[in-house]
């Protein structure tokens, strides 16, 4: 317990630091954004990471053709067990010629033998889907960057407001201390009275402006926030990339397997759930295109009142609103911080709205066997480090 709190401690001075040092330059942007991009990211969602999942799609879904010989080789051993089941039934007179239902096995195995093409022709709809709704996703997401930046630049004039009223009011009370002696031995107890008066509220307000605790809070709440919602954004990403590449991977052989009567459904059932697979991007930057509306009023709230508190310029601080903003214990009003979560809450969603487009329960099982699964590896978590502490 003793090393936990000395880490906090640890922790508390180096973020007053990184503030003390990014608040004496608060008028260079690129200074500021630099920090900003230190502590939170260079973005809400980190470009690298974004980058490297669509670098990570391209480079699985290049392995489609791993077990295409293989699918081959089942395809031609199930159209051989066709075609005698079908000449059978022909020889005993229980089903007359038909062209047609011969016809699909050589359809399928060119499915196979194209299957590359026949993949990317498939998930091209798709695509489409997905590129529209990025374009208006990064559209809003550089509003929402500069809004940021210029909620991070009144965050710092306001960490900058309170660090000057903190010095002085530690000047007025030691310097009322002196006074406060002289007036003691030199007139009556009625301008004591009056002297209490005054000082009273300066140390009051000294005691109230101690942040050096409440910057560390809130930074960690507001990272907190931001790395939920991007960890499930990472998340839904990621599924995307493992079932469709699974799907792309092994597809050849419920291809194969379709030859059959009995598994006739089972390419019909793939497509589906491919599809509704592959609608995950798009879905995923709708919803979080609407997340970006949630943190753009968010941003422009919390920036019009963090202007009410140190002026528009940065330099003429409301010293009432100041000290009600510092006495509750967490340097941010909050708001940023709920559409964190909200939109963490909404990523989720994507699996099931997926199946409402493309209905297939397949992937909503899969999804809510890893939802059930992630659940368990966090619970055995908080026992673990409830029992560490």
């Amino acid at each position: 317990m003793k090393k936990f709190m000395s880490l906090i401690l640890l922790l508390s001075l180096g973020v007053t630091a990184v503030f003390a040092q990014s608040t004496g330059s608060s008028g260079d942007n690129t200074a500021n954004s630099k920090t900003l991009e230190y502590l939170q990211g260079d973005g809400v969602y980190e470009t690298g990471v974004m980058t490297f999942l669509k670098g990570l799609k391209d480079s699985v879904w290049n392995h489609f053709d791993l077990f295409i010989t293989d699918a081959k080789a089942l395809a031609a051993i199930l159209m051989i067990i066709f075609f005698a089941i079908k000449s059978y039934e022909m020889m005993v007179g229980d089903k007359r010629m038909e062209i047609m239902p011969l016809l699909r096995p050589f359809g399928l195995a060119m499915i196979i033998l194209w299957w590359g093409t026949f993949v990317k022709v498939l998930a091209f709809p798709t695509d489409l889907v997905a590129n529209q709704t990025e374009q208006m996703f990064q559209s809003e997401q550089t509003i929402v960057n500069d809004l940021r930046l210029n909620r991070a630049n009144l965050m710092l004039a306001v960490a900058n407001s309170l660090y000057t009223f903190q010095a002085q009011t530690e000047v007025a009370e030691k310097e009322s201390d002196t006074w406060y002696g002289q007036a003691w031995d030199a007139v009556t107890s009625t301008i004591k009275q009056g002297i209490s008066t005054v000082v009273s509220p300066l140390i009051e307000l000294k005691n109230r402006l101690t942040i050096g605790m409440q910057l560390l809070f809130t930074q960690l709440l507001e990272l907190l926030g931001i790395w939920i919602l991007r960890t499930s954004v990472y998340v839904i990403f990621m599924l995307q990339i493992i079932y469709s590449t699974i799907l792309i991977i092994l597809g050849p052989f419920a291809v194969a397997a379709s030859i059959l009567p009995a598994f006739r459904d089972s390419f019909s059932t793939w497509i589906a759930r491919f599809i509704s697979v592959n609608l995950y991007s798009g879905i995923a930057y709708l919803i979080m295109y609407i997340i970006g509306l949630m943190q753009e009023y968010a941003l422009t709230s919390e920036i019009s009142k963090y202007q009410e508190l140190v002026g528009k310029d940065g330099l003429s601080a409301n010293l009432e609103k100041m000290a009600w903003f510092a006495g509750n214990g967490v340097l941010s009003f909050g708001t940023v911080m709920i559409t964190f979560l909200i939109g963490a809450i909404c990523m989720f969603t994507v699996p099931s709205i997926s199946t409402w487009i493309i209905s297939t329960s397949g992937v909503s099982s899969a999804t809510s066997t890893f939802g059930r699964s992630a659940g368990t590896v966090a619970s055995v978590a908080r026992k673990a480090s409830g029992s560490f502490f």
